[in-house]
C-alpha cells in the first residue's frame, strides 16, 4: 500500500516536471522566433530602400482586400515584370483595373515582336496616333486572314502599313512568325517563288550535320505530302543553301549540290521507310549504304553510315 501511494507521487512529480521544461522550451523558441522575424522585417526594409514589399504581399486590413495584391502599390518595375508574363487576352482584362500599368506601350511591344519577329514597321518612324496595342490587334487580325486566304492576308498588312511589298521583307515576316497555318503557308511559298527564294537564304547550316539541316528546313518550309515539282524544287534550293553555308565541308568530302540532292532524298526515303507501319522488312544500314553509294559514288562509307545511325535514333527529316 505504502510502496504504490508512493509510485504515485513520483509519476505525478515527473509529469509536472515534464511539463515545467517544455513550457520553458516554448517560451524560449517563441522569444527565438520573434527575435528572428524583427530581424528579416528590418532587412527588408532596408534591401527594398525604405519599401517593405514583404509587408504589402502579406498584409490583410479588411476581407475585401484579401486576394491579389494591388500592383499599383508595388514598384514600377515589379509590376511590370508580373504583367510582362501576360498574354494578349489576360493583359486586357488587367487594364480594367490598372489601367495605366497595362496599356504600357512597353508590354505590348514585346507581345508584338515575341509573336511576330519581324515587321517592317518595326524599322519605321511610328505614324501620328500608332500604339503597339492596335498593331497587336492588326497583326491578329492579318494572321487569322492569312490562315483563311493567304494572298488577302498579304494584302492586309500592306494596307496597314505593316509589311513592305517586297519579297524580302515577306520572307522575313514568314521566318519570324509561327501563327500562321503550315498548310496556307505551303500553298502560298509554291505560288510565291520568289518569297520561297528570299526564305531559304534566311536559314544558316553552318557547321550542321545534313540530317539536323533538313529537319531545321522543313520546320520552316514544309514539305508536301506527296513527291512532285515542288518538293524537288525545295531539295534542290536546300542543297544548294547547304553546300553555300559550308563550303570547306563540301570540299573536305567531295561533295557538290548534286550529290547533296541525292543525299537529302535518300534520308527522305529512309525516314519513310522506318517511320512507317505498314512497311515490315525494314531497311538495313548495309542496305542504306549500298544503295546510297550506288547513286553517289564520291561518299565514304563512314559517312553514310553516319546518316543512317542518325535517322535511326532520332526520327523522320520532314515529319
Amino acid at each position: 500500500m505504502g510502496q504504490g501511494l508512493w509510485r504515485v507521487a513520483r509519476n505525478q512529480q515527473l509529469q509536472q516536471e515534464s511539463y515545467s521544461e517544455q513550457g520553458y522550451l516554448t517560451r524560449e523558441q517563441s522569444r527565438r522566433m520573434a527575435a528572428s522575424n524583427i530581424s528579416n522585417a528590418n532587412h527588408r526594409k532596408q534591401v527594398q530602400g525604405g519599401i517593405d514589399i514583404y509587408h504589402l504581399l502579406k498584409a490583410r486590413k479588411s476581407k475585401e482586400q484579401e486576394g491579389f495584391i494591388n500592383l499599383e502599390m508595388l514598384p514600377p518595375e515589379l509590376s511590370f515584370t508580373i504583367l510582362s508574363y501576360l498574354n494578349a487576352t489576360d493583359l486586357c482584362l488587367a487594364s480594367c483595373v490598372w489601367q495605366d500599368l497595362a496599356n504600357d506601350e512597353l508590354l505590348w511591344q514585346g507581345l508584338c515582336k515575341s509573336t511576330w519577329g519581324h515587321c517592317s514597321i518595326y524599322n519605321k518612324n511610328p505614324p501620328l496616333g500608332f500604339s503597339f496595342r492596335k498593331l497587336y490587334m492588326q497583326l491578329d487580325e492579318g494572321s487569322l486572314t492569312f490562315n483563311a486566304n493567304p494572298d488577302e492576308g498579304v494584302n492586309y498588312f500592306m494596307s496597314k502599313g505593316i509589311l513592305d511589298d517586297s519579297p524580302k521583307e515577306i520572307a522575313k515576316f514568314i521566318f519570324c512568325t509561327r501563327t500562321l497555318n503550315w498548310k496556307k503557308l505551303r500553298i502560298y511559298l509554291d505560288e510565291r517563288r520568289d518569297v520561297l527564294d528570299d526564305l531559304v537564304t534566311l536559314h544558316n547550316f553552318r557547321n550542321q550535320f545534313l540530317p539536323n539541316a533538313l529537319r531545321e528546313f522543313f520546320r520552316h518550309i514544309h514539305a508536301p505530302e506527296e513527291r512532285g515539282e515542288y518538293l524537288e524544287t525545295l531539295i534542290t534550293k536546300f542543297s544548294h543553301r547547304f553546300c553555300a553555308c559550308n563550303p570547306d565541308l563540301m570540299r573536305e568530302l567531295g561533295l557538290s549540290p548534286d550529290a547533296v540532292y541525292v543525299l537529302c532524298y535518300s534520308l527522305i526515303l529512309l525516314s519513310i521507310d522506318l517511320s512507317s507501319p505498314h512497311v515490315k522488312n525494314k531497311m538495313s544500314k548495309r542496305e542504306f549504304i549500298r544503295n546510297t553509294r550506288r547513286a553517289a559514288q564520291n561518299i565514304s562509307e563512314d559517312f553514310v553510315g553516319h546518316l543512317y545511325d542518325n535517322i535511326y535514333l532520332i526520327g523522320h527529316v520532314a515529319a
